[in-house]
């Protein structure tokens, strides 16, 4: 399976956001973005003006390193999103935002969705009960995401991630249990919810082409 390799760092200079990539080094003033807010390259803080497909291009980029997905399975998202009952762009970054290493990055579990998928690939998060090692599994209502006490070395690790994201809200689609290392979805996400710098309209005329 294919995987960037490069710097993380410079994802999101390009995007001109922080994507949450490095994990810790993301909440000090060690982030390079906060050195260096413009594009990486020689060109980086040079004027350029996008065409409508470039705008809509770089849309599509944010969001893929947002979530840390390939393009095979983001298209796939896409083509399940449009025969989902509802607003195409809406379906799409709700089935993103479903994703079990997104929900542990977003209880605090996880500094990053790196760490996230790297979580949950070493069988240290429970849905219900059963160990779930599959990073793109989709959580549903009602599911109960839970840090397993057996994880070795993991448990220490998720409580010091939750002392540094302590900070950050918890979206209103989840409910977390920090002394027990839980979460609850309790209902599905919505745009509002996600907090997120992306204009999903502009992925679906891109894709609509």
């Amino acid at each position: 399976m294919g995987r960037y390799v490069g710097p993380s760092c410079r994802l999101c200079r390009r995007e001109g956001l922080k994507l949450f990539l490095k994990g810790m080094k993301c909440y000090t003033q060690k982030c390079p973005l906060e050195k260096r807010s413009y594009a990486p390259g020689q060109h980086g803080q040079g004027r350029v003006k996008l065409s409508d497909y470039g705008v809509q291009l770089r849309e599509k980029q944010k969001a893929k390193r947002l979530y840390g997905v390939l393009e095979r399975q983001f298209k796939r998202y896409f083509k399940i999103a449009q025969k989902t009952k509802g607003v195409t762009g809406q379906m799409l970054l709700e089935q993103l935002e479903r994703r079990l290493d997104n929900v542990t990055f977003r209880l605090g579990f996880a500094t990053s969705r790196n760490e996230g998928r790297q979580i949950v690939r070493h069988r240290a998060v429970t849905v219900n009960g059963r160990v779930v090692d599959v990073p793109s599994y989709e959580v549903k209502v009602g599911d109960v995401v839970h840090v397993s006490s057996s994880a070795d070395g993991w448990v220490a690790r998720v409580k010091r991630n939750l002392d540094v994201t302590k900070d950050r809200t918890v979206p209103a689609w989840l409910q977390v249990d920090h002394a027990q290392l839980k979460g609850l979805v309790v209902r599905p996400p919505q745009k509002d919810d996600m907090a997120l710098p992306i204009q999903e309209q502009l992925i679906v005329e891109l894709y609509s082409k």
